[in-house]
């Protein structure tokens, strides 16, 4: 399967190098054919002009602007209308994520033909590196209230870094949030919507560079919509929205 990355960014010059070059070394070294699709979104700073740039040395990057509205959710949702692959994965221009990680995603995927494959930094091989201790504590508490509301398992649906395959992002639609939400909006629609999933430990490691976009006093409210919006899908639609065999 030809792989697809999405990398939202916004004001992320300088991450976006060390990032790009990151992926594009593990997975050419790991044969595994490969997009990096980059959504500016809307930068301000030289983050447009240092994507040009790097064009000329990975040649497996392209990218879109966003031009508006602005936001994670419009950025990664930009680039799940644009990505040319069998199966995408949403991951983090800071490089929070991990090359090493995402081959083992694919590799899952692969092996086992799920839908989706989660990561989780919270079980057995699982770990986070300089995570804020405030956000740490309404993470734990967050998903923790998604686990008893869904009966699930498991316990990291707000990680945004996940792979899902080309069908699984068609049958997840319409998409709706247009920000950090999104990535509850897309697990729980899976889960919800019977696409199978494997959960895989994944290691988050804390930006270098610049802030993070992640504004908690802002979000509170848009991933209890969310979550409510989910929880009443998988309460009152009588299926009407499963995958279809």
């Amino acid at each position: 399967m030809k792989l697809s990355l999405v990398i939202p960014a916004y004001n992320e010059e300088l991450s976006l190098t060390e990032t790009l070059l990151a992926f594009y070394n593990k997975l050419s070294a790991s044969n595994i054919d490969h997009e990096i699709l980059v959504v500016n979104d809307n930068s301000k700073d030289n983050t447009l002009a240092l994507l040009d740039k790097l064009k000329e040395e990975i040649r497996t990057l392209t990218y879109v602007t966003n031009t508006g509205p602005n936001g994670f959710g419009y950025a990664v949702r930009k680039g799940l209308d644009n990505f040319s692959g069998d199966c995408v994965a949403v991951v983090m221009a800071d490089l929070s994520d991990s090359p090493d990680d995402l081959v083992r995603f694919y590799q899952t995927m692969v092996e086992g033909n799920y839908d989706c494959v989660f990561g989780s930094r919270f079980m057995k091989g699982g770990k986070t590196v300089d995570y804020p201790k405030l956000k740490l504590i309404i993470n734990r508490i967050a998903n923790f209230i998604v686990q008893v509301c869904f009966r699930l398992k498991y316990n990291d649906c707000t990680n945004a870094f996940k792979l899902y395959k080309k069908e699984t992002i068609k049958g997840i639609q319409p998409l709706l949030a247009p920000h950090f939400n999104l990535t509850l909006e897309m697990p729980l629609k899976s889960i919800v919507r019977g696409y199978s999933y494997a959960v895989v430990p994944n290691t988050w490691t804390n930006r270098k560079h610049g802030e993070s976009k992640l504004k908690i006093k802002e979000m509170g409210s848009r991933y209890f919509f969310i979550l409510l919006y989910c929880l009443i899908e998988k309460k009152f639609s009588r299926g009407d929205y499963k995958k279809k065999d």
